[in-house]
């Protein structure tokens, strides 16, 4: 009856694609879990759903990023209201920094790459200082948001000087090997699906050609998409911008001991964006841009712009939580697990990690579930250890980057202004096609490895 754990995340894709409706898609596929795990009676499930939700908010590092989902549409409303977004945006052209769709582009790819150490810091930097960019040359928000989608996590997954990095550390020394450092290091490498992700972002920024549904999303933008005041003082965007990644990057030293890899991630943005907003206020107010009851109003009305997708991103973690429960992870992992020849496991691995983030909306759980399998089994088989790991690695950010519940395609969506869906819809092709280069690749290795 282990078949049954992915009928629910199978649910979720096919209720996403045909209602078009993400909230109806994870709450069919919430209760259709729930249900599995009270033993296939409903009136259960239907409890089991409300709770599930509930024990959402047990996680400090949950609500952490709930709320910090929240507080970014009071930062947003702030930039965006005060004339200091169109004013950045205005001075970034003038100057010639972003004067032309190549520079605008490869500015915010640039933004992407930079901000390695944390991947929600990552995003709403590099799409918020995107959005007047794109706005302004006529490119679309899901343009943007493959952009900055496809720069966080790759980066993140290759650079390792940071959680990612000392996550899969954690891992691989679980296991036991001597060196596990090294074949952490060693793992970059052999990333192929990150490697060729960031090859393809930064050829599309420097040919400005793409396909597929996005080519169609771009046709569709003839003018500006998002109405913002009248250009004012360009640092009352780039200022809390900066305060906003120096606060993260110092709170995580701060509370890592002086270790950035080892900081409370989630924690440390919660308590840099809350400062950001605090400088930025203090900003509005001694400028007279704002009284104090209008900057409250704006306040709000920006994190109630963000309450849609913050409930899509409760609903995902919610069903995350009830899927590992319900062992559908451990089931896709055993079966990539079984009979295998020697040569075909690093590929078969990679997609045993995409499914798996694909159907659970997590890379990080997916590496939980993969990396204890796949490092015994890299040495059971004679396959180099950093292969398999880079194989898992690579496979985790594809199922992420192409999974409608995953939660770092919903906050590139909200980072960048698209809509959740059009914005999976349209970098899926790009994803799929990368991913089929790095299987091949995968093959080709574990046939001369």
């Amino acid at each position: 009856m282990e078949f049954l754990t992915i009928i629910p995340p199978i649910a979720a894709i096919v209720v996403a694609v045909i209602w078009r409706n993400v909230y109806a898609a994870l709450l069919v596929a919430l209760f259709l879990s729930e249900t599995l795990i009270a033993s296939f009676n409903p009136g259960l499930g239907l409890l089991g759903v409300i709770d599930r939700n509930i024990a959402v908010f047990e996680s400090a590092y949950n609500t952490q990023i709930l709320v910090f989902c929240l507080l970014i549409g009071a930062l947003i409303a702030f930039m965006r209201d005060s004339g200091g977004v169109s004013a950045m945006a205005r001075a970034l052209i003038n100057s010639g920094v972003a004067g032309s769709r190549r520079k605008a582009e490869l500015a915010v790819a640039g933004t992407g790459t930079l901000i390695f150490i944390e991947t929600n810091v990552s995003l709403l930097s590099s799409g918020v200082l995107g959005r007047p960019l794109y706005d302004s040359h006529g490119l679309s928000r899901e343009r943007l948001a493959y952009i900055i989608d496809s720069t966080s996590a790759p980066v993140s997954v290759l650079i390792l000087l940071n959680g990612w990095g000392a996550y899969a550390l954690g891992l691989v020394s679980a296991e036991g090997f001597d060196q596990p450092l090294n074949i952490v290091l060693g793992s970059i490498a052999w990333n192929f699906y990150a490697i060729l992700t960031l090859a393809l972002v930064y050829l599309t920024a420097i040919s400005g050609r793409v396909f597929g549904p996005l080519r169609t999303a771009d046709e569709k933008v003839s003018a500006v998409t998002e109405a913002g005041a009248e250009p004012t003082k360009a640092i009352y965007m780039w200022l809390p911008v900066v305060i906003m990644v120096v606060g993260a990057l110092s709170f995580m030293a701060w509370t890592g001991n002086g270790n950035i890899t080892e900081g409370d991630g989630a924690r440390s943005i919660l308590w840099a964006i809350a400062l950001a907003i605090l400088i930025a206020a203090f900003l509005l107010l001694k400028d007279k841009v704002f009284k104090s009851d209008e900057l409250q109003d704006k306040a709000f009305q920006g994190i109630g712009e963000m309450v849609p997708m913050v409930t899509v991103l409760l609903f995902s973690i919610a069903l995350g939580g009830s899927l590992k429960e319900l062992g559908t992870g451990e089931f896709i992992a055993s079966i990539a697990a079984g009979s295998l020849p020697a040569f075909t496991v690093p590929a078969i691995l990679f997609l045993a990690a995409g499914i798996t983030s694909f159907m659970t909306g997590t890379s990080w759980g997916t590496y939980g579930i993969l990396i204890p399998i796949a490092m015994p089994l890299s040495q059971a088989l004679g396959i180099p250890p950093s292969l398999a790991l880079a194989a898992v690695l690579g496979g985790g950010v594809f199922g992420d980057h192409c999974s409608p519940i995953s939660d770092t395609s919903l906050i590139a969506s909200v980072a960048s202004g698209s809509e959740h869906l059009s914005h999976v819809r349209t970098q899926l092709p790009y994803a799929l096609a990368t991913a089929a280069l790095a299987c091949v690749l995968y093959l080709v290795a574990g046939l001369f490895v």
